[in-house]
């Protein structure tokens, strides 16, 4: 039986209080010698006749852990008489720093304890909790490589830091309120209000009608009551986007349906938004005009603070930026950006490292990967390549592959600016920096217009690394699955092979080598992107038949109008050609009058939703057709063409919206289950963002499950575009 030996335990095991928990157990297990962090790795000399059960324990590891591997060297010398924490030093980076996570109980019980030392105190946390990624420069991870080196510790900090029976020892973001990060709340031009108690005075504040700019963990919100969310919206100039609110559990049960499941989420580390169906589906009309909603917890000291002095029970909570760009950080961006949105600020003097915003789900699928749940790190085995995924062009975020782990950051937006794209950098650049990543390979989107493909491209140049261009939706079933499957890929648009416009996308094979074998209909996108912001242009494309004609001058357009969309169609002048299923459900939106204008991303198909939920589906007859290359084809036109002769027959719009829904659904599944039939494949994957509609969602695992195949989806990874850089990485990795 050993009773010495150097350890050396890899993985997760930086900001997670690992080096704590190694000297608590070696006290608990008469161990001495010592601890030290190298890079992301924890090197452990230990001596003691409890070596195996102190080897067991470290095992084990923390609650916010994740450890990859331990191993034991030989250890000579004679034993010191204690157990002492080293200063950090240089190793290995196969590691990585954990996402920013929620305040925990203890340390809320902390901040609302009378007398206590962190009473009241908005940044308080533990070895457990509290920010990690938006306050870390470099790693191995210490405070002086966070930006909480700007606040010295205080004796009384300085002694629980240095205390191993503490839960605040080797706490890196250790602070109270005599020494560390403070609270300032100033009016919208940046003028100072002299306040005892700025939260208290925030929460007046918000219960008053203001809209209040909140500086936060990771970048700025945007927070008022209820009654203000329509004042909000207008300044925002987003008066139809839903927005989310933030209250108790208690008030979130009493506005929307919460399952288990959803609750465990709610109340998890990461604590997102999750989106939820309101109890009653017109309710709160001002914050989400749909049946939906979504919600969070509070998750931090000053959230908490903030509603033990609010009257009312929820606020609205929203990012502080434009939909697609960045979060706001800092101050000065702040003040320079939000003139004329807000009417106070409440600010900290803490410096946002790496910004964060709101991660959110629905029914246990990501939408955004973000605050609490990136950076991701997940195991995989992709070769000895570094490998770069600059991911595609809208919701994007990137991703890194070195030495057996891809880690993928959160999101940053959406690369059509060059203030995304400077972010979609500068992510690059701190996660590059934090892996120790030097590229091998840099893989990026197919289109060769996007800014991220030439980003790509200077990348590569820089690095002497190759270059390799991946088809949008062939990422998202590489993010699925790398099992050979029939890969479903139901989006809004993405660029095809072809030159197209592709988004309802039926593969067959496994990756690298994935066919198109099945795809919705190729319909004309008249003006190109203005069809999706206007759908009924997207409607007159697919059916350009006297009835839309007529159905569209009773809206108020001009026959001077139509005569040029009629042209535009005709003759195939700035006209798209698109296989795209976001587009259907758009013009079918268009066609209900539901949506016919889209304001943020994905409105109409949302709209549609809400107006299919209360609705009853019929099974209408589909029609295949096969294209030029001899593959499957749904014929949208022909679904499309049922809807509007049902709509003139005075059928209930809801009952349209949800059979709209149902046959699309039904019809992709067909295709992809006579796939798998003719090529022998167990299998069906399933992503892309219309795959966050539960409605088609349910019904394709219905149909796929029913016909004895097994459905794959990817529940640590967006369905979106957020699963596109980590699906390019493990394509890169797949070539042969």
């Amino acid at each position: 039986m050993r009773t010495r030996g150097i350890i050396i335990i890899r993985g997760i095991v930086q900001g997670v209080g690992f080096r704590p928990f190694v000297y608590a157990k070696a006290r608990e297990f008469g161990i001495t010698g010592s601890v030290k962090n190298l890079g992301s790795e924890v090197e452990i000399h230990a001596f003691g006749n409890r070596f195996e059960e102190f080897l067991e324990a470290l095992s084990r590891g923390t609650p916010l852990s994740r450890i990859d591997s331990v191993n034991v060297r030989d250890l000579r010398g004679d034993p010191p008489d204690t157990f002492t924490i080293l200063e950090s030093g240089s190793g290995s980076l196969s590691g990585f720093i954990p996402a920013d996570v929620a305040i925990c109980g203890d340390c809320i019980a902390d901040i609302f304890t009378p007398g206590g030392r962190y009473e009241g105190y908005w940044a308080t946390s533990c070895v457990n909790c509290g920010p990690r990624y938006s306050i870390i420069n470099a790693i191995p991870y210490d405070r002086e490589r966070t930006s909480m080196e700007a606040f010295p510790m205080c004796t009384a900090c300085e002694s629980e830091y240095t205390d191993p029976s503490c839960r605040r020892h080797h706490a890196q973001t250790i602070a109270c309120a005599a020494c560390g990060p403070r609270l300032s709340l100033l009016r919208a031009d940046g003028t100072p209000i002299a306040a005892n108690d700025p939260i208290r005075e925030t929460a007046a504040l918000l219960d008053a009608g203001s809209i209040v700019a909140i500086r936060g963990i990771g970048g700025f919100h945007i927070a008022c009551i209820e009654e203000s969310a329509g004042v909000l919206k207008r300044r925002l100039g987003r008066s139809e986007q839903p927005l989310a609110v933030m209250a108790s559990l208690e008030e979130v049960e009493r506005i929307a349906v919460v399952s288990d499941r959803d609750r465990r989420i709610l109340h998890s580390r990461a604590r997102p938004i999750v989106v939820l169906e309101k109890r009653d589906p017109t309710s709160h009309p001002a914050i989400s005009g749909l049946h939906t909603i979504g919600c969070m917890l509070p998750y931090s000291g000053l959230h908490y603070l903030l509603f033990a002095d609010l009257a009312h029970r929820l606020l609205v909570m929203t990012s502080a930026n434009l939909p697609g760009y960045p979060m706001i950080t800092d101050l000065a961006s702040a003040l320079d950006r939000l003139s004329g949105m807000v009417d106070y600020i409440l600010t900290h003097d803490r410096r946002i490292v790496n910004r964060c915003d709101d991660s959110v789900v629905r029914d246990g699928y990501i939408i955004r990967l973000s605050r609490g749940l990136a950076p991701k790190r997940a195991a995989i085995d992709l070769g000895n390549e570094c490998i770069l995924g600059v991911g595609p062009e809208l919701n994007s975020n990137i991703s890194i592959y070195l030495g057996g782990f891809c880690v993928t950051s959160p999101h940053v937006g959406n690369v059509r600016n060059p203030r995304t794209l400077a972010y979609l950098q500068e992510t690059v650049e701190n996660l590059r920096g934090l892996v120790g990543a030097r590229y091998d390979l840099v893989v990026h989107d197919l289109h060769p217009q996007f800014l991220s493909t030439r980003y790509a491209r200077e990348v590569a140049e820089a690095a002497g690394a190759e270059l390799l261009a991946v088809q949008h939706h062939r990422a998202h079933i590489a993010a699925a699955t790398r099992e050979e499957c029939v890969g479903i890929a139901i989006d809004g648009v993405g660029y095809g092979d072809d030159g197209t416009v592709w988004g309802g996308e039926v593969f067959a094979g496994q990756v690298p080598h994935l066919d198109r074998v099945a795809h919705l209909e190729v319909v004309p996108m008249p003006g190109g992107d203005l069809a999706t912001r206007f759908p009924e242009r997207m409607l007159y494309g697919i059916l350009p038949t006297d009835g839309v004609h007529d159905l569209l001058v009773s809206r108020g357009w001009s026959e001077i109008e139509l005569g040029v969309l009629s042209r535009q169609v005709e003759r195939g002048l700035n006209v798209a050609a698109t296989s795209s299923t976001g587009r259907v459900l758009d013009a079918a939106a268009a066609l209900l009058g539901v949506c016919r204008e889209q304001t943020y991303d994905g409105e109409p198909a949302m709209k549609l939703e809400a107006a299919a939920y209360a609705g009853r589906a019929s099974a209408w007859d589909l029609e295949f057709l096969r294209d030029g290359t001899g593959v499957e084809v749904l014929s949208t036109r022909s679904i499309l063409l049922e809807a509007y002769r049902r709509a003139r027959a005075g059928e209930r719009v809801r009952d349209i919206a949800a059979s709209v829904q149902y046959n699309l659904a039904r019809g992709i599944a067909a295709m992809a289950i006579r796939t798998a039939d003719e090529r022998g494949i167990p299998r069906v994957a399933l992503s892309g963002g219309v795959a966050y509609n539960r409605a088609i969602r349910e019904t394709i695992r219905r149909e796929v499950v029913g016909a004895g195949l097994e459905l794959v989806m990817n529940r640590e990874y967006p369905l979106g575009d957020g699963c596109i850089s980590f699906g390019q990485v493990v394509y890169g990795g797949s070539e042969e």
